[in-house]
C-alpha cells in the first residue's frame, strides 16, 4: 500500500522573500505566515498549503520559454473575473507577461516579479 501524503508548502527561490510575498499576497488575498522574515516569508492558503519564499544569494530567474535557465516550478491560479481583467491588474501589481503565449484563450502566463511563469485559467 503506497505512504499517503499531503502536500503541505511549496517554496520559490528568491532574492527578496517579502517582497516576492507581498506580490502573492496582493494577488491571492491569501494571508501572511506570521513568522515570515528576511529569509524566509509564507503565506497561508487553503487547506493548511503553505506557499514559501526562501532567500537565495545570486538567484537568477527563469528564463522561460527558453530554457538558459530552467523555470523549475509552474504555478497555476484559476481566475473568477474575467480573464483578461485578472492579468491586467496582475500586471499592475508587477508580474510581466512573456511574448509566447502557448495557450490562446484559454489562459495566460505571467511571470511575477522575479522571473517565476505562472498561468491564470478561467475557473
Amino acid at each position: 500500500m503506497p505512504v499517503q501524503m499531503k502536500l503541505v508548502a511549496i517554496t520559490l527561490d528568491c532574492p527578496d522573500p517579502l517582497a516576492l510575498a507581498s506580490f502573492y499576497q496582493q494577488a491571492t488575498g491569501l494571508e501572511p505566515h506570521p513568522k515570515s522574515d528576511a529569509d524566509f516569508a509564507g503565506l497561508n492558503g487553503e487547506y493548511g498549503l503553505l506557499i514559501g519564499f526562501q532567500r537565495v544569494d545570486g538567484y537568477r530567474a527563469p528564463s522561460w520559454p527558453d530554457q538558459t535557465v530552467p523555470q523549475q516550478l509552474h504555478i497555476c491560479f484559476q481566475v473568477e473575473d474575467d480573464l483578461a481583467e485578472a492579468e491586467d491588474r496582475l500586471l499592475k501589481l508587477g508580474a510581466g507577461k512573456p511574448d509566447h503565449q502557448p495557450h490562446g484563450d484559454k489562459a495566460r502566463v505571467l511571470t511575477d516579479p522575479e522571473g517565476h511563469p505562472f498561468c491564470i485559467t478561467r475557473r
